[in-house]
């Protein structure tokens, strides 16, 4: 399988998706937008990831490139070749299915917990945790697409993740990242500028070394879900599904 990324700063790669599609056999190549790379042609791969970035889906004066990769993404769903977006990505997904982006009422920053709703209940989603930990650092968020299942939510958002038809995946939050990736984009990114419940130092974003193992083995079943269309084993979990 081919997997093709989009990457649109320097600092925001795909983390340790690559190692768990490398270890699956995966061939990758990747985009990178900051940089006016040519897209491929939708015919020479097997699955998109779209990565995160700083800018908004909105910021077309800014980066040109936002307008080709958002046809290239449409173009990608209606084929219904595997999709899979994370934080900017996810939102762009959502931009191009017709769904708002705007500012979220939070910023956040950090490890936070986001939990499953009833909005999704099928094979791809059944054996992973109801609750886990996961590393936010976003200050916009996406409406839920029509015809789209929103199936994530946090404290601090109500709309953390959606999967649309049976190939599209959209994250707001962070499975993939480790912590020199956190420190990488605090670098260059700079010390967040707000202050609120939900924004953490970048000394409590390192400071967890469980919560990395535990998400990557999360981020482990979604791939394994959306790119590979297989059920993910069981992750236990002792938490019950909300009503949302």
């Amino acid at each position: 399988m081919h997997v093709h990324y989009l990457q649109h700063v320097s600092f925001e790669g795909l983390g340790s998706i690559e190692n768990l599609l490398v270890a699956q056999g995966c061939t990758l190549s990747r985009t990178c937008m900051y940089q006016d790379q040519s897209l491929p042609s939708i015919h020479d791969l097997d699955a998109l990831i779209v990565m995160g970035g700083p800018m908004g889906v909105h910021d077309e004066d800014e980066h040109s490139w936002l307008t080709l990769e958002k046809g290239f993404i449409e173009a990608v769903i209606q084929r219904g070749i595997p999709v899979i977006g994370v934080c900017l990505g996810a939102q762009l997904i959502a931009d191009v299915l017709g769904a708002a982006v705007t500012k979220n009422a939070q910023h956040e920053i950090g490890w936070f917990p986001v939990r499953r709703t009833k909005g999704l209940l099928d094979e791809r989603v059944q054996n992973l945790p109801i609750t886990f930990d996961a590393l936010h650092w976003h200050g916009d968020t996406f409406a839920t697409p029509s015809g789209a299942a929103n199936f994530m939510v946090s404290d601090g958002c109500a709309n953390q993740g959606f999967v649309y038809d049976k190939n599209v995946l959209a994250l707001q939050f962070h499975l993939e990242m480790l912590p020199s990736h956190i420190q990488s984009i605090y670098q260059e990114c700079g010390k967040p500028g707000q202050t609120g419940p939900y924004i953490q130092s970048l000394e409590e974003m390192l400071a967890p070394a469980d919560k990395f193992e535990a998400a990557n083995t999360i981020l482990k079943g979604f791939l394994g879900a959306f790119i590979f269309q297989k059920t993910p084993p069981l992750i236990p979990t002792n938490t019950t599904i909300g009503e949302n």
